[in-house]
C-alpha cells in the first residue's frame, strides 16, 4: 500500500509539512500506508519526536490503536530504542502502556540492548511488568531465557514480581540454566526467595538441566545454595549425577561426587546407575571416576555390565 503524503511526512520527521497537512479538513491522520503503518506509527517508528508531538496532541488521534500489523506506536518506539519517544508517549497521559500485540506489554516489546528506554519502565507504575504475553510467556521468563541481565535485575526489584512463576513447568532460574546464562544464574540464587529445587516438567529441576549441559560453572554455583537438593531424582529417577555421566561430563561429575548427600550407585526407575550410563556409551572418563564407587566392588567385568539389555 502506498504512503500518503501525510504518511511520508511523519516518516521522514518533516515537522512543517506535517503541520500544514494537519490544518486540512480532508486529511485523515490515522490512514494506513507503507507497510500499513499510520502516520504515529510511521513517526514513533523513526524517532520523530515533534512529529508524535503534533499527532498525539490532535482528539481525533488514537495513541493505542492498532495498527494493520497489531501494533502500537509506543510498542515501534521501543522496539526501535527511541527514548524521547517513548518518555513522549508515556507522559502524555494518552497512552496504555499494557496494550500490545499478542499481550506483550512494553516490557516485551523493547529491545533489551536499548539500555535507555528500558530503564524508562521501571519509573513508572502502570506498565504491568507481571502480565505474561499471549502464550504464558511473563517478561521474567523471557528475559532469563535470553540472558538479559540488566531486565532481569530491574524486574526483580519490583515487589509483586514472583521469581518462581513457571511457564509450562519452567522458572526464571530454569531457564537461565538451561540456556547457560550464567551471570542471570547468579542474580537469580542471590535472592533467598528463589526456589532452586522446584522442579517443571517431568520433575525436572534446574540442577538436572545444568548437569546435563554440562555447564560446570552454573553448577558450581548452585552447589553453592545451602538449600540446594543434589541428589533428588526427576519423574523417570534420573539425577543430576545420573544426567552428567550419561552426557559425560566429567568435570560435572567431579562435582557432583564430592558432595557427600549424593548416591553414586543411584539406579533410575529401570534400574540403570549412572556408572552403567557412562559405560554404555563409552565415557571412558566417567567411568573411571565412578568404577571405584561401585556398590558391589567385585563387579571389575564391565563386559557383563554392558551386555545387560537397555
Amino acid at each position: 500500500m502506498p504512503d500518503t503524503p501525510l504518511g511520508w511526512a511523519a516518516r521522514n520527521g518533516h515537522e512543517e509539512v506535517v503541520e500544514m497537512l494537519l490544518r486540512r479538513d480532508d486529511i485523515n491522520p490515522n490512514k494506513p500506508g507503507w507497510r500499513a503503518l499510520t502516520p504515529l506509527c510511521h513517526a514513533a517508528r523513526n524517532g520523530h519526536r515533534g512529529v508524535v508531538k503534533m499527532l498525539i496532541s490532535r482528539d481525533d488521534v488514537d495513541p493505542n490503536k492498532l495498527d494493520n500489523n497489531g501494533q502500537t506506536p509506543l510498542f515501534y518506539a521501543l522496539q526501535n530504542g527511541h527514548e524521547g519517544v517513548v518518555g513522549t508517549l508515556l507522559t502524555l497521559g494518552k497512552v496504555d502502556p499494557n496494550k500490545a500485540h499478542n499481550g506483550q506489554t512494553p516490557y516485551w516489546c523493547s529491545e533489551w540492548r536499548y539500555q535507555g528506554v528500558v530503564k524508562i519502565l521501571p519509573r513508572r507504575d502502570d506498565p504491568d511488568p507481571t502480565k505474561p504475553e499471549a502464550y504464558g510467556q511473563t517478561p521474567l521468563i523471557y528475559a532469563a531465557r535470553n540472558g538479559f541481565e540488566g531486565m532481569v535485575e530491574m524486574l526483580l526489584r519490583r515487589d509483586n514480581i514472583d521469581p518462581n512463576k513457571a511457564d509450562q513447568g519452567q522458572t526464571p532460574l530454569r531457564c537461565a540454566v538451561q540456556n547457560g546464562h550464567e551471570r542471570v544464574v547468579k542474580i537469580l540464587l542471590r535472592r533467598c526467595d528463589v526456589d532452586p529445587n522446584r522442579p517443571g516438567l517431568y520433575g525436572i529441576t534446574p540442577l538436572h538441566c545444568a548437569a546435563q549441559s554440562g555447564h560446570e560453572r552454573v553448577v558450581e554455583m548452585m552447589l553453592g545454595r545451602c538449600d540446594i537438593t543434589p541428589d533428588s531424582p526427576d519423574n523417570n529417577g534420573q539425577t543430576p549425577l545420573w544426567y552428567a555421566a550419561a552426557g559425560g561430563h566429567e568435570g560435572v561429575v567431579k562435582m557432583l561426587l564430592e558432595r557427600s548427600d549424593v548416591d553414586p550407585n543411584k539406579p533410575d526407575h529401570r534400574g540403570r546407575t549412572p556408572f552403567l550410563c557412562a559405560s554404555r556409551r563409552g565415557h571412558a572418563g566417567v567411568v573411571g571416576l565412578l568404577h571405584p564407587l561401585l556398590a558391589n566392588p567385585g563387579m571389575d567385568d564391565l563386559s557383563a555390565i554392558l551386555a545387560k539389555p537397555h
